[in-house]
Parts: C-alpha cells; structure tokens; sequence
C-alpha cells in the first residue's frame, strides 16, 4: 500500500495506465535567420493556444464553465505580452526558440514555486504546462495523451498537468495516481470536478505500478493498493457502493440553512482565489464568500491594477453573490508572494518581514487604491474589508483612518458607497490571538485563518517535511489559540469566522461548534458535506467532546479522541 494526498475523494478500481511524459531535451543552436525562428516560436504559440481553447470549448460541455476556466490561466501565461517580450528578445539576442522559451517560463516556474502559499505555488504547474506544450510543438513531440483510455483505467502519471486533465474522458478513467502536486492544484481541482477519485503526491509510483496492474484508489483517506486481494476488492466495492449513496444523500442539503443538531444557525461560505470563482460559490450553495484573496489580481497583472480595474472585479463578485455577504482580504503581499514591479527587497526572513498590511500601510497612496475600489463595490453587495496579518490595535487603527480618507474623497466625487462598511481583521499570528480581546473592541469581525495561524504558533513550515509533525491543527496550542480568538469576539458580540482549512476538517467541527464559531469558510465543493456534518451536532454533545479534547495534552491524543467520536 502506498500513502499520498488525499485530493478527490471516492473509490476507484481498475487497471493501471502508467504515462510517460515527453523526452524534451535539447542542444542550444544558435539560429541563421532570427526572424524565421521567431516566425517558429509564432506558430508554435499560436498551435498551444489553438489546442488549449479547443480543451476549453470541450470542458464547458463536460464539467461546466467555472472548471473549465482554470484552463484560462494558460492562455494568460501563455500571451502575456512580458513574457513574449523576453522570449523575442532573446531570440534576437541568438538564442534558439527553444531555449528562449525554456529560459523564460523557468523564471517564472521558480517564482512560483518558491512560494509559501500553496494556491500560488501550484501556478508553477500552469506556467510548467505552458513550457511542455510550446517546447513539444518546437521539438516535435507528443504530449501525452489521455484522451482514449480504456474503461476502468487508473490513470498513473509522475505529474497531472491541467491539459492531461483536461484531455480525460470521464467514463473510462476510475481513478488517478500522481508522484507530485497538491489538493489545490489546478489538476485536483479538475479531478474533483470530474468527481474520479485521486492520489496525489504518491512517491516513486511510476516506477512501482507497472501498466496492467490492478489498483485500488482510495481518494478519501489518500491511499493506493497495487495488486489488491480478493478480500480487499470486495471491501473496496463496498466502500465505493457506500460512497456514491452518501454523495447522493448530500444534495438533500441544498439550499437549506446551515443549523447545528439543535437549531442555531451558523454562515457557511466559500473561499475563492478570483471573481469567477464566485460562481462555484454559487454553484455549491454557499451563503457568500468568507475569503476573497484579492491579491491574485495583483500577481495576474504585468503593472498595478487600477481603481477602476479592482473595482470592477470587486464589483462582478458582489454582484454574483446577490447580497450576501463578501469578505475581502487586502493585499497579502510579500513573505512568499513576490510581485515583480512591486520591486520588493530581499529579506532574510521575509514570512516575518516587511508584508501584508506592514507594506499597504507604507505604501498608503497605493493602498487607498484599492480601499477606494472596496468602498466603490460596497454600493452593489454586502462587501467587508480585512486586513492581513494583523499584530497591533495601530494598525487597525491607521488602516481606519485611510478608510475614511476614501470616503471622504468618494463624498467629493459624488460616487455612492455603503458609509456603514464593516472592517475585520484576519487572526493569522500569535500576536492577535493575545490581544483578540483588544483588537474586538475596534474591529467588526474577525476570520481566522488557520494556515499561518499554525505555523507561527508551532514554529513549523509546513512545506518543509521534517517539521511537518508540529504543523497540526489539533495541537493543544493551537486549540488553546483557536479558543480564546473565537471567546474574544463572542464576548464583544462580533462575528467570528475561520477561513483555512480547519474550516472544513470533519473531525474539528464539534469542537468549533463548541468554541462558538459563527461563520465557517470553506473551499465551494466541501460546503454541502460541511453542512452535512454541523447538522450531525448538537451544542450539548460538541461541548462535552470538547471538554474531553481541552485535557488532552498531545495532537495524537486529540485525533485520537476526535476520530473515536467521528465513527
């Protein structure tokens, strides 16, 4: 049996299809004639761009337009005018097409992956992608295809890119076996579309599981077994049979209220990385958007986006949400989303340097840019501004006062804007969670984002494996944090929400419900099963859970316990 990330849930049983990607290895030459070969590295574009509409086209049709427009994120990379700028360039320098491509998109590969966020770092794999497909074209080669598999295939690949992904015929693949990427990569997010279930992360499996094979892929607890016994395919059958009812059941959730075992209500919204992500909110029956990171419409753009451009995606996204309400997060920049012509210095310890709300505050002009933009789309939804990275009740206090600057510059151009906006703070460090009391007397919500919150409090990275035994969210620690944030904002009557992926973790749920959590952002396609699980509690059987797990003393033992209560 072998162990990876569980990134689509579901069974899937059949027969191994191993891929083997492309040899895409070459000789630098220098090119006679550098327009023709400018003229090659133009068609090959051209033939990239061509195949990944027509991958569109055919995933509007399968899996809906919200899935097929993460495919959208190759055609941006792929005509950025920057990046056909440089690729030109060093063209005309006399640097063959295919190394002038190479170069180009590495620089942005390892931008990507060098960052700390994992939505930002999995763009590596879009930019990778993009390279594959023009370099393939260059060198005349075939990428792989997995267009038509036979039925019951388990697809195994050392890496899922979103246009293998896209290329996959639902009805023949049964599952999926990678050697990288993780549950919010573009492929995964593809693979849960499709609903197949899927294994990421599964070391050396290429080499292991041999085509023809029978396999077993457990996409719900991350597991993969090659050559299964009998007794094991009866169990699996089973599971699968259980599995697809469950799912079923599920959809008597939609467009109910999100209440406890007893009664209360509780806000059930989604997070979302960009505008059009509003519509698989939608589309999952979320009760609004607990997290918009606004800081993809920076990482997208070649220059700072204007009020006007930030307006009007703040705008599209109110407007799609109908009144519900819409958490905005400022610029999370820096730390390990580096943004070119933002021009940042280096820093030794840059998760702990000059980023989020330190830079917007120093950066005060550009910053009421896009406070500016927020209040403008606040006339068309329940808008909500939070800040990042909060430490200190200053700057909460210094990003009100730009706030009201805004206003009072919106008054004179006689632009409306809701004047009773709400403004948050996002508890993401150790700092916060110290002063919550403090910081709930001058804030009109707070979201907790679990991510860095573990992080900071254990001292661990949790992309780095040899510390990844401390990164868990049922350490004592943090569920002490957790506790007080959540009792701060309850004790001063304002809505306190979590917004990272403990949000969503089943076995978490009781004790949040028992802390008194009033908002839970998930990712879209976890909303029903999250509502599905708040119901199966009643506040009286989450507090004595609870009760039990606050004496325990190590993150085993919590699991442990909350597992036991889980089954």
């Amino acid at each position: 049996m072998f162990e990876g990330i569980n990134a689509s849930d579901g069974y899937g049983i059949g027969v191994a299809q191993v891929a083997v990607a492309p040899d895409l290895s070459f000789t630098p030459t220098a090119p006679t004639d550098l327009a023709a070969e400018k003229e090659r590295y133009a068609q090959a574009l051209q033939k990239f761009i061509d195949q990944t509409n027509a991958q569109i086209e055919r995933m509007t049709r399968t899996v809906g337009k919200e899935s097929a427009a993460i495919m959208g994120a190759h055609i941006e990379f792929a005509e950025d005018d920057g990046i056909k700028e440089t690729i030109n360039s060093s063209i005309d320098s006399g640097m063959c097409a295919e190394q002038a491509v190479s170069e180009a998109y590495d620089m942005y590969f390892n931008m990507f992956s060098n960052m700390e966020d994992e939505l930002f770092r999995e763009r590596a794999a879009d930019v990778a992608d993009v390279k594959t497909g023009i370099l393939a074209d260059l060198l005349g080669k075939e990428v792989v295809d997995l267009s038509s598999l036979p039925e019951h295939s388990i697809v195994v690949v050392h890496e899922l890119t979103p246009s293998m992904t896209a290329d996959i015929d639902k009805k023949n693949v049964a599952g999926i076996i990678t050697e990288t990427g993780g549950r919010t990569s573009h492929s995964a997010i593809i693979a849960r579309a499709l609903e197949i279930p899927a294994v990421l992360s599964v070391k050396d499996v290429t080499k292991t599981i041999k085509t023809g094979d029978m396999v077993i892929v457990d996409g719900s607890r991350g597991r993969v077994i090659d050559d299964p016994s009998d007794a094991e395919l009866t169990k699996y059958r089973t599971k699968a049979s259980v599995f697809a009812s469950e799912k079923a059941a599920l959809e008597s959730y939609r467009g109910k209220d999100t209440v406890t075992g007893d009664g209360d209500k509780v806000l059930l919204v989604a997070n979302i990385g960009n505008p059009d992500d509003a519509n698989a909110a939608v589309e999952h029956d979320a009760e609004g958007v607990g997290l918009f990171r606004s800081e993809f419409l920076f990482m997208d753009a070649s220059e700072l986006p204007s009020e006007d451009q930030q307006f009007a995606a703040y705008q599209k996204v109110a407007l799609r949400m109908k009144n519900q309400p819409v958490i905005i997060r400022t610029l999370d920049v820096g730390g390990d989303k580096n943004i070119p012509y933002l021009h940042l210095q280096k820093e030794d310890n840059p998760f702990m340097g000059f980023r989020a709300v330190r830079y917007c505050l120093n950066n005060a002009d550009q910053y009421k840019v896009q406070l500016t933009a927020l209040l403008r789309a606040s006339a068309f939804g329940d808008i909500k501004i939070m800040l990042p990275l909060v430490t200190c009740l200053d700057e909460v206090r210094q990003a009100r006062a730009l706030v009201a600057e805004c206003m009072e510059d919106l008054d004179q151009r006689g632009i409306a804007y809701n004047k009773d906006i709400e403004i948050g703070t996002m508890i993401e460090t150790p700092a916060a969670s110290l002063i919550a009391d403090n910081l709930a007397e001058e804030c009109d919500f707070f979201s907790i984002g679990t991510n860095d919150l573990i992080g900071y409090t254990m001292c661990a990275d949790r992309g780095n494996d040899r510390v990844a035994y401390l990164y868990d969210v049922y350490q004592p620690a943090v569920l002490r944090s957790l506790k007080r944030i959540i009792s701060a904002g309850n004790e001063k009557g304002i809505m306190v929400g979590m917004c990272g992926e403990a949000a969503a973790d089943p076995l978490l749920i009781p004790v949040l419900i028992s802390f008194g959590l009033n908002e839970f952002s998930v990712n879209p396609p976890s909303i029903l099963r999250t509502r599905r699980i708040i119901s199966a509690w009643t506040k009286a059987e989450a507090d004595a859970l609870t009760e039990k797990v606050m004496c325990l003393k190590t993150a085993a033992e919590v699991k442990a316990a909350l597992q036991a209560a889980a089954r």
